[in-house]
This record gives C-alpha cells, sequence and structure tokens, in this order.
C-alpha cells in the first residue's frame, strides 16, 4: 500500500515545476514540533496562547493546592484542597485536549490541500 502512494508521489512530482514541488513537499506530513509550532499560526493563534498560558497557571495553582493538601490535617479541609488538585488537573487535560484537536484539524486540513492540489495537477495533466 505504502508502495502505491510513493508511485503515485512520483508521478505528481514529475508532473510538477520545481516552484510546485517546493510548495508540494511543504505540505508534507509534519513532526510534533512542527504540529505544536502550527498551534501558534494563523488566525486562532491568540485562543492557543491563551490557552497554554491559562495551562501554565491552572498547573500551577493545582501544584499549590496538593501542598495545601498534604500540610492539612483536618479531614475536611483535606477533602476540599483534593477537590481543588483534581478540578485543576481535569481543567488541564481539557485544555490540552482542545490543543490536540487543533493539532489534528490542522493535520487534516493540510492533508485535504494536499488532495485538492493533486487533483489539480492530475486534472491538468489530463487536459494536456
Amino acid at each position: 500500500m505504502k508502495r502505491q502512494y510513493e508511485d503515485i508521489d512520483r508521478l505528481i512530482e514529475s508532473a510538477l515545476s520545481q516552484e510546485e514541488a517546493d510548495f508540494y513537499h511543504q505540505l508534507d506530513e509534519q513532526s510534533l514540533h512542527e504540529m505544536v509550532g502550527g498551534l501558534f499560526q494563523g488566525k486562532l493563534k491568540w485562543i492557543n496562547i491563551m490557552t497554554i498560558a491559562i495551562m501554565v497557571i491552572l498547573f500551577v495553582l493545582a501544584i499549590w493546592c496538593l501542598v495545601r493538601f498534604i500540610n492539612a490535617d483536618d479531614p475536611v479541609v483535606l477533602i476540599k484542597w483534593g477537590a481543588a488538585v483534581f478540578g485543576c488537573m481535569m481543567a488541564v487535560g481539557m485544555l490540552k485536549l482542545y490543543n490536540w484537536m487543533q493539532m489534528d484539524k490542522n493535520a487534516l486540513l493540510r492533508e485535504i490541500k494536499r488532495l485538492e492540489y493533486q487533483i489539480t495537477v492530475m486534472a491538468r495533466k489530463v487536459a494536456d
């Protein structure tokens, strides 16, 4: 199956000019670091920056609540600080899920653009 994709890629590359081939290679699969960097580009970068800042604040708050939890003597106070730690970590987890979903969305959009580009190139080749 992978060989078929490689053959198709070679066929497409043979039909492209150098500039088009460079653009086509920019649409390749990204590494994890490139995906994370992609969160801070585009129209929604301010939301992603805000979620990262909120995650850091919530994580620091969770650590502070954990320290208070460890030092507490009263069972009621223990439950309150434990619930606060749990709540903060759940919020951090939800924000992380949001960021992972954004990265997945960006990967899907890049793949759709790649398919559109492949269709355009193949249509041009068939028309010629």
